[in-house]
């Protein structure tokens, strides 16, 4: 079985969708790859179609979806080579005791591969290796087509695993363009922080990363105008001033019209303990 969730959903089984259209049935499917291999209760299943107040049918319709997943499973395994044992798709989509179980069978997952990438890339930061930092972390970060679970309506169990992935990726990406500053590369980046700053509008670390790349472009001026507008989007939208870290950095903007890059890196990094995040569509 192979899974894509980062981006529209795709669950494949020997290279065959098993996609349902129905929304609630699509959730179900949902769910089950992103625990893929693990036991998932059947209350959280119900609370993910129907919320805090279920129908007094829920777990019988729970048990329709299932049934209309595991013939969209089983059409995918006709026509398996014979003289191996032959796999249901009981097998595949398991009842376990409370619950039921989605079996991976080894197949992909594009969420692991982003995570084995992502690991390896922040281990490869942590080595002071920027450039196999910045290529890891890009491979990871293509695996993305979209947002996670695009094309699925989601409830309160899968919004909070949606909102889980997009961090990991926001994460890989703010570590992959401190990879890319090290290496020199503020001048490629002032495009890319242009657009994430807009979209998240006060997310202090990405703005600190737009402050240094300006500067280093020789762009002093423009470097300070992000800082004011950060902070009056802090003001206005959560009644907060910049982090410390923040503040340094615009004083040794202000102070120094060449910054060494150690120093900034620093005050940029000191802005982390107090990440906020609010995105703007």
């Amino acid at each position: 079985m192979d899974i894509d969730v980062l981006g529209p959903l795709d669950v494949r089984v020997n290279g065959v969708a098993v996609m349902p259209t129905a929304p609630k049935p699509r959730k179900v499917l949902a769910l089950l790859a992103l625990h893929v291999d693990r036991v998932l209760p059947v209350g959280l299943l119900v609370e993910e179609l129907w919320g805090q107040r279920p129908p007094r049918s829920a777990r019988t319709t729970l048990q329709t979806y299932i049934l209309q997943l595991r013939e969209l499973i089983g059409a995918a395994l006709e026509g398996e080579a014979a003289g191996g044992t032959a796999v249901s798709a009981k097998d595949v989509l398991v009842t376990a005791p409370g619950g039921y179980l989605l079996r991976g069978g080894g197949g992909s997952s594009d969420v692991r591969e982003f995570d084995r990438l992502a690991g390896m890339g922040y281990r490869a930061m942590d080595a002071e290796d920027f450039t196999g930092a910045a290529r890891l972390l890009r491979e990871a970060l293509a695996l993305w087509s979209g947002s996670a679970l695009a094309d699925v309506q989601t409830g309160a169990q899968l919004e909070m695993e949606v909102r889980r992935l997009e961090e990991s990726r926001l994460c890989a990406l703010y570590q992959r363009i401190d990879a890319d500053l090290r290496l020199g590369r503020h001048r490629e980046l002032l495009g890319e922080l242009t657009v994430l700053v807009s979209r998240y509008r006060t997310h202090e670390n990405l703005h600190g990363q737009f402050m240094l790349a300006l500067h280093r472009s020789g762009r002093r001026g423009e470097a300070l105008s992000v800082y004011q507008r950060l902070r009056q989007a802090l003001v206005r939208d959560l009644g907060l001033e910049p982090s410390a870290g923040l503040r340094r950095l615009q004083r040794a903007i202000l102070e120094t019209a060449e910054p060494a890059p150690q120093t900034i890196r620093s005050d940029v990094h000191a802005a982390a303990s107090r990440d906020r995040l609010v995105r703007v569509d």
